[in-house]
């Protein structure tokens, strides 16, 4: 009975935390302004060879 009651509490646990990881990666990709970062990103697989590897 003790194991199962554990086993309840972690669950519980776990999903409040995946709700926490969940809302910090929301937060870092829409709210902290990575427009800039995104957009030389999404330009690396257009470069020339020669410009990435020196």
């Amino acid at each position: 009975m003790a194991i199962e009651n554990l086993f309840d509490r972690a669950s519980s646990v776990m999903t409040v935390i995946s709700f926490i990881t969940f809302a910090g990666i929301l937060w870092w990709a829409f709210i902290s302004n990575k427009e800039a970062d995104f957009a030389e990103a999404a330009r690396l697989p257009f470069d020339d060879e020669e410009n990435r590897h020196g």
